[in-house]
């Protein structure tokens, strides 16, 4: 609505009015283009690893004839299941502003103990048991030792287990491949419906419920709050506590998870699996646009981050690229990718400004 002229509107004669009207400072009026030009900015932000990996299907498409085959991309989705796995667990802690160094050694350790399990016992559903369960126990110890340790940061602490884990995936297995798993597990990970792995409807599957429990049950509403505003979600009475442990607990669990999927891949429970998959889980969810600062990310970023990993890695193999520049690349998007969620904090503070001193 303009603002009426003085002479239009009777109360404008009133002397207090008046003198209120000299008195006040004018409104700034806010150019609507300015407004929309940093609402289309935070969108393409929002969307921005989306579209960097539609790019990059389309110029590996162009750039090698066999990337866009069937079965070419089924080996990059079932490359890139376990790190989706790991990354959607990695997401969880990292929304209430931790770390989870430890997942790529407990895969190691849940793996190996599956495998034991299977040697001495057989059966699939325990072997399949035992590597939750192991995943699960790790995570539980990351998550009390750093709660009620009152460990300053859960750097330390998973640190710690990433070693541990490592170590005694070592001494269990004698530092080789126990080989032989059971056929459950093989088809988990290792099984395909023509060119698609079974391993894709699982991370599906993962994803969903994840999704669902985040959005639709109390507790994931509560991770979110625990991460956006530890001391408001305090004061509200949530149990900050637990909740915390029980996100190091999921992230656990779903390396138990990755161990089921890489053993039925590689038809082995092996120490040296999951080897710098810490740092490709993390380096998923950055990518894919959530915050270390908490409180903020969506399982779909993860797996986004995922299949760009994936797909970089995968386009790279096929053009005889140096496994060391593969490394450069991808630390170079996920400086990017960091940065880009920089500019987005900035650019949502400015589109709040903007927002007020329009209305």
């Amino acid at each position: 609505m303009e603002p009426m002229d003085i002479e239009d509107s009777a109360a404008d004669h009133d002397p207090a009015h008046i003198q209120a009207s000299e008195n006040d400072p004018e409104p700034l009026a806010v150019p609507s283009g300015r407004l929309r030009a940093v609402q289309v900015g935070l969108y393409l932000l929002r969307l921005g690893p989306v579209l960097i990996l539609g790019l990059l299907v389309l110029v590996l498409s162009v750039s090698s004839p066999y990337f866009a085959t069937t079965q070419n991309l089924g080996n990059v989705l079932a490359q890139s299941a376990v790190i989706a796995i790991l990354a959607i667990g990695q997401l969880m802690v990292i929304v209430t502003r931790g770390i989870d160094l430890s997942v790529g050694s407990t895969l190691a350790l849940s793996a190996v103990a599956g495998a034991l399990v299977f040697q001495s016992m057989g059966g699939g559903a325990v072997t399949v048991g035992v590597m939750l369960a192991t995943g699960a126990a790790v995570g539980a110890v990351n998550g009390i030792v750093f709660v009620f340790g009152r460990l300053p940061h859960p750097f330390i602490i998973t640190l710690a287990t990433l070693s541990i884990a490592r170590g005694l995936a070592l001494a269990l297995s004698d530092g080789q491949p126990i080989r032989g798993v059971p056929d459950v597990v093989h088809t988990i990970g290792g099984g395909s419906i023509g060119w698609l792995p079974y391993s894709t409807f699982l991370v599906g599957f993962v994803a969903v419920a994840v999704t669902l429990f985040l959005t639709r049950v109390v507790w994931g509403r509560w991770i979110y709050a625990v991460g956006g505003n530890p001391e408001g979600a305090r004061r509200l009475g949530i149990p900050r506590s637990w909740v915390l442990v029980s996100v190091y607990v999921f992230s656990g669990l779903l390396a138990g998870v990755a161990a089921v999927v890489t053993s039925g891949r590689l038809n082995a429970g092996s120490p040296t699996f999951g080897q710098l998959a810490e740092l490709d889980s993390i380096a998923a969810v950055v990518i894919g646009g959530a915050s270390f600062l908490g409180g903020r990310g969506h399982v779909g970023h993860a797996l986004v981050g995922a299949l760009m990993i994936g797909v970089i890695r995968n386009g790279m193999n096929l053009m005889n690229i140096e496994a060391s520049l593969q490394l450069i690349v991808i630390g170079v998007v996920i400086v990017i990718a960091v940065e880009s969620d920089v500019i987005r904090g900035r650019l949502e503070e400015r589109f709040r400004a903007l927002k007020a001193a329009s209305a």
